[in-house]
């Protein structure tokens, strides 16, 4: 999976870049959908020892167009974990009072705590791409906060946060197709917004920021992956395989064993 890895020294064109891809797995989706559910098992070990080490945070950012499935794979990925020590961000259009403060103060309220796993629904990269495609800061402004924003995730980074940043790439086409099933489903219309088909309009404008953020900003220390996200059972085993492997190569470890268990053990089995 690290073949989706952004290597910031070999800029990315997304025009070049299959959503449609499957890897190695052409023709076995049921054996990939086996495999992710291996991966949803070791997740939830990983995320255990994570939360009861309480040394590292493990940071996961999630961007892409709309309908790309940013909500489904949150959905894959924590669906076998503790509860406990995961939380989800969303950001969304900020309110008077993050429209007040610099726009990474929102965000550093909700970067995990020691033992936290934290999946953004959206992030920072916001005020690079739809402030940039509505010009609603002029280029001067935000082309500084790429430069800013690497800053802030090494100052992150270099504090024991893990970072794993996943661009989800679908094509135009299969959004198109999304919207459609959407509206045919009564229970899916609740989803569909009159104003993301003005967001579709600029969908050129929006691949040239995204090509930019992940050209910009995929760092050693934050690294960007582009995932094909047009097939769900794809897109989840990609995002899946880079976690768990992310996490195993951090080597958690559950907390030392109590000296004295026995004499809780035996207290336990004497108590009147």
């Amino acid at each position: 999976m690290r073949q989706y890895q952004i290597d910031p020294e070999k800029p990315v064109k997304l025009k070049k870049l299959d959503a449609d891809a499957v890897g190695d797995w052409e023709g076995k989706k049921k054996a990939a959908q086996k495999q992710f559910k291996k991966l949803q098992k070791e997740l939830a070990d990983l995320q255990e020892i994570l939360y009861a080490e309480q040394k590292r945070k493990v940071l996961i950012v999630l961007q892409a167009m709309d309908t790309g499935g940013k909500d489904g794979t949150i959905r894959s990925l924590l669906e076998k974990v503790n509860p406990q020590g995961v939380r989800i961000a969303n950001f969304k259009v900020p309110s008077e009072m993050e429209l007040a403060h610099d726009y990474l103060w929102r965000v550093h309220a909700a970067i995990p705590a020691k033992g936290e796993m934290v999946i953004f629904n959206r992030s920072q990269y916001e005020d690079v791409l739809v402030v940039r495609v509505h010009e609603l800061v002029t280029k001067e402004v935000w082309k500084k906060r790429f430069d800013q924003i690497n800053a802030f995730e090494k100052m992150l980074a270099e504090e024991g946060t893990t970072i794993l940043k996943f661009y989800l790439h679908i094509s135009k086409d299969e959004q198109k197709q999304r919207f459609l099933e959407r509206l045919a489903d009564p229970k899916k219309q609740w989803k569909f917004n009159p104003a993301d088909l003005e967001e579709r309009k600029l969908w050129d404008a929006y691949m040239d920021a995204y090509q930019d953020v992940l050209n910009k900003t995929s760092t050693a220390w934050a690294p960007w992956y582009a995932i094909p996200a047009n097939h769900n059972w794809y897109r989840n085993l990609c995002v899946a395989s880079i976690i768990v492997e992310t996490l195993g190569s951090l080597q958690l470890k559950y907390p030392s064993p109590l000296q004295n268990s026995n004499q809780y053990i035996d207290f336990l089995n004497h108590e009147e």
